[in-house]
């Protein structure tokens, strides 16, 4: 195991009604004035703008609002954002709705107080140590952004889309309500899921030995995304179903499954040219292109794969760690297909003759590679591309 620093210091209001603390918590934290950061008109519809409004005015909190969030957040309104809290005098920052939202109202906070371009934290990826406070309501469980200090926005100018992270950027606090999630449709719950689980995965496979404590988080995680997944897409207002993959959210992402041990986040660098160029929801190129990443990935550790084929599949291992490796990964595909995710590429709309453009956009380490379990180079990106076409 790695010598690791952890914290985690956001406080979490889980369950029924939690959103109704919302103001109680903002006060708690010291906000006198509140952007509310939200995306489409579901919030709207389903009266939990104002119920947070509400709870913020029986603090006698003030508050101003900014939505129109797309998925795969734009640095556009982040600069709207920006311009918005300085001009308003804001010094708290609200997100009321899913990663997406999450991860803007990150960088108009970061935005805010920085002296240049927040764009230049995403596009350097360098450390954000200053930031207005945020907290969040969350909506959809996905990207894990309301445990983690992690941000993704795409650039509108060049369809770069970036990733940066900083212990500023973790929520003071974040209301997880599972009732929340009783609208979502099928496809937004099935691609939550499968960002969920890419999340662990991409911590799951590591060149880090004698790291049993996590491998054993990792897997129970999972196990917990395989039996509840199918059962809140046939029954979206299951509250315990809802709840589990609500917690396991946070769980895996907030880093708890990932102290001490070398992590990936090649799949995830390579979804992202998906998601910025054509728009691709997260999720579902996770769930095309992961499997395609540990056929490649295979050979480098065939007891890693047949591990988890045993585990989390409980394929028995028949002495040949590829072959079990191999009906793992088959499994995966079978489960992603199982809840209603894309079987490829081309589904997706993507083309091939923009693979080699996508690979040649990655932001690779100074040794020209990607990703750490195995090492990626461009050339190696376009074969998995081709390889799920």
């Amino acid at each position: 195991m790695l010598n690791f620093e952890f914290c985690s210091p956001t406080r979490f209001l889980f369950g029924r009604n939690a959103e109704e603390k919302t103001g109680e918590m903002i006060k708690k934290y010291g906000g006198t004035k509140v952007l509310i950061h939200y995306g489409g008109g579901s919030v709207i519809r389903s009266g939990l703008l104002e119920r947070v409004k509400g709870s913020l005015e029986k603090e006698g909190i003030p508050s101003v609002e900014l939505g129109g969030v797309q998925p795969n957040p734009r640095s556009g309104l982040v600069y709207q954002g920006i311009d918005l809290c300085r001009r308003e005098g804001v010094d708290f920052v609200l997100a009321v709705g899913g990663g997406s939202v999450i991860d803007s109202a990150k960088a108009i906070a970061t935005g805010v107080l920085a002296e240049g371009d927040f764009w230049e934290y995403w596009e350097k990826k360098t450390p954000v140590r200053n930031a207005l406070p945020i907290g969040t309501v969350l909506t959809l469980p996905a990207a894990g952004s309301e445990a983690s200090p992690n941000s993704v926005i795409t650039n509108e100018k060049t369809l770069i889309k970036r990733g940066t992270a900083g212990d500023a950027l973790r929520p003071r606090f974040s209301v997880l309500n599972p009732e929340l999630t009783y609208t979502l449709p099928a496809w937004q719950t099935a691609s939550g899921a499968s960002d969920i689980i890419a999340h662990i995965l991409e911590r799951y496979f590591t060149n880090t030995q004698e790291v049993e404590v996590t491998d054993r988080l990792c897997e129970a995680l999972l196990l917990t995304m395989i039996k509840q997944t199918p059962r809140v897409i046939a029954d979206p207002k299951c509250y315990e179903a809802r709840a589990n993959i609500m917690w396991t959210g946070t769980l895996a992402h907030n880093n708890v499954v990932g102290v001490g041990r070398e992590q990936d986040w090649a799949t995830h660098a390579i979804e992202h040219e998906l998601s910025a160029l054509y728009d691709v929801t997260h999720g579902a190129g996770l769930a095309v292109l992961f499997p395609a990443w540990m056929e490649k990935a295979l050979i480098h550790d065939p007891k890693r794969f047949a591990t988890m084929a045993t585990r989390i599949f409980g394929i028995p291992n028949d002495g040949d760690d590829l072959r079990t490796g191999r009906k793992g990964i088959q499994a995966w595909r079978e489960f992603f297909k199982s809840i209603g995710m894309p079987e490829n590429l081309r589904s997706l709309g993507v083309r091939e003759e923009d693979f080699e453009y996508m690979a040649n956009r990655l932001l690779l380490k100074n040794d020209g590679t990607l990703g750490n379990f195995i090492k990626l180079t461009p050339k190696d990106v376009v074969e998995i591309y081709k390889s799920c076409y």
